[in-house]
């Protein structure tokens, strides 16, 4: 028996004995040689960082891009750089309403993961590398992203970062390094009362979305007299994305009522999906603590509300030359002409334009993976595409080329996303269709004249649209692999089914607007 006197500890000679056992399995990092030598040495200089903290959070992020986490003691967060530590896999049978879209009853959870029957735990592996600790007043509180895994040490197969990391290797094999700058817009609004909804919800209903009201009346774009009424959420904002290392450049006041745009300077490819998962979580953080509420949705209910889009620009860096592989050589030959209607892009820029286009249908689930994000791609003037098309400078295009002949910042936006895709998937699926276009040297056509031609190839217009071409693509599969393929798949289709049955029962013109359904599934939770 022990007894806890005031002001002492607890002693227990056995807590040192069996410490090991705590969380993950013993050894299983160093076991299964999961770190490279920079993670190793990270490591190493935590532990006097972690001397300081109160808690740590360990994270990652689901299928759908939402981060998950446990907050752990110091103590415990010390085990877990040996030993890892051991997770549930709701995150990966749950749809976005927390509806089961994947029977993990069945053998392998009938998409081939033995571990995932009868919902088994994985591990999860913190990368010291993105250890950060956050700017918060309550408590000094580490936040790490962690690594899914099998418990033989093979990465899970439902791993969307191990996804990304896949594509990082086999781009780096060719002496390539994916290069993206993020340019990400979200929705400010002001909580009413207390902001807290009157309604929870259950395992497939949302509960009721809190209750706000826009920050302004907006619709003056770049208006410098919206960002200054804003410094007060904007300031500490910005100071805390620079205190946790995100290379921000701009924070600016977009067109509609509380819209907000970050601009981040350019990082390789798995430096900005982590990014992204930071950004989304210290800022729905941060803004809460403020009053505020921020959201990644793409079109909030509100009354007058501009959709909100995640442009991803995006270019391929040669290692062995140090340049950017997109800028064309005005003195090489066979260079694009733009005024011949060519890309204004290297051989390699060109073709892997060119595999971004052949591929934009397959890939859009990856890019706008909800019922709501395709609300924003029917609005021509909300500067959002609707056809597959490229252009130079034309920000209606579905991927706007920008550089020329010489400039060593040429490149590609995409700009079909939304601002709540997952990140690892968002980027991953460029990566695979725009280096598949270099191996086959696709050919993209000539630019469009009007990005919005009626006769030119149109992108997926809702999410049932998307699912049934990520469905049918050979590409999508072999770059998430099988499991997590037929795993998107499912989840995507267990939300469209509940919110096409909650449409019919609820007698709802969809056409009308931005439903009920929408802003409880997506406006807090995103």
């Amino acid at each position: 028996m022990v007894v806890v006197m005031p002001g002492r500890a607890v002693e227990h000679a056995n807590v040192e004995r069996y410490v090991g056992f705590s969380t993950g399995a013993p050894g299983f990092i160093a076991g299964h040689g999961l770190w490279k030598e920079a993670q190793r040495e990270a490591a190493a200089e935590l532990d006097a960082l972690l001397d300081g903290l109160d808690l740590v959070r360990v994270v990652y992020g689901d299928p759908h891009g939402l981060v998950r986490s446990k907050t752990l003691t110091v103590p415990a967060f010390r085990t877990v750089l040996r030993n890892g530590m051991d997770a549930s896999p709701g995150p990966f049978v749950f749809d976005t309403g927390h509806a089961v879209a994947i029977d993990f009853f069945t053998p392998g959870a009938g998409i081939g993961i033995d571990e995932l029957t009868g919902a088994g735990d994985f591990i999860l592996v913190p990368d010291p590398l993105t250890f950060r600790v956050l700017p918060h007043q309550e408590a000094k509180v580490g936040w790490v992203i962690a690594d899914e895994y099998l418990r033989d040490g093979t990465p899970h197969p439902l791993s969307s970062r191990a996804v990304l990391k896949r594509q990082v290797e086999r781009l780096t094999a060719r002496s390539l390094d994916l290069v993206v700058g993020l340019e990400i817009e979200w929705t400010l609004t002001r909580f009413l009362s207390d902001g807290r909804p009157e309604g929870v919800g259950g395992f497939g209903v949302q509960g009721e979305p809190p209750a706000v009201e826009p920050v302004n009346t907006g619709y003056q774009f770049n208006l410098d007299l919206y960002a200054d009424q804003l410094l007060p959420v904007i300031a500490p904002l910005a100071r805390a994305y620079q205190d946790v290392g995100l290379p921000l450049r701009t924070i600016e006041h977009e067109s509609g009522p509380g819209q907000l745009e970050c601009t981040f300077s350019p990082m390789s490819a798995l430096a900005a999906a982590d990014a992204v998962l930071l950004v989304r979580s210290l800022t729905k953080q941060i803004c809460a603590r403020l009053g505020h509420h921020a959201s990644f949705m793409a079109l909030p209910s509100l009354s007058g509300l501009d959709p909100s889009g995640w442009h991803l620009h995006q270019s391929l860096y040669d290692l062995g030359r140090g340049r950017n592989a997109f800028a064309a050589e005005p003195a090489a030959g066979g260079v694009a002409d733009p005024a011949a209607g060519a890309p204004p892009l290297s051989p390699t820029g060109i073709h892997y334009l060119g595999g971004l286009l052949e591929s934009a249908a397959e890939v859009s689930l990856l890019c706008v993976p909800t019922v709501n994000g395709y609300r924003r791609l029917a609005d021509r003037f909300s500067l959002s595409p609707d056809r597959v098309v490229w252009t130079v400078e034309n920000r209606g295009s579905f991927l706007r080329v920008l550089g020329g002949d010489g400039d060593a910042a040429s490149h590609v936006e995409n700009r079909i996303g939304e601002p709540c895709a997952n990140p690892y998937l968002y980027i991953a699926g460029q990566a695979a269709a725009g280096y598949d276009g270099v191996e086959r040297a696709a050919d993209p056509g000539a630019a469009a004249a009007d990005p919005h031609a009626p006769d030119a190839r149109r992108l997926p217009a809702s999410l049932a649209e998307a699912i049934e071409a990520f469905e049918m693509s050979d590409l999508c599969r072999r770059t998430l692999g099988e499991p997590l393929w037929r795993a998107i798949a499912l989840l995507k289709r267990s939300e469209w089914t509940r919110y096409q049955k909650w449409v019919a029962e609820s007698g709802v013109d969809q056409a009308a607007g931005v439903t009920a359904w929408e802003q409880r599934e997506y406006f807090e939770i995103y």
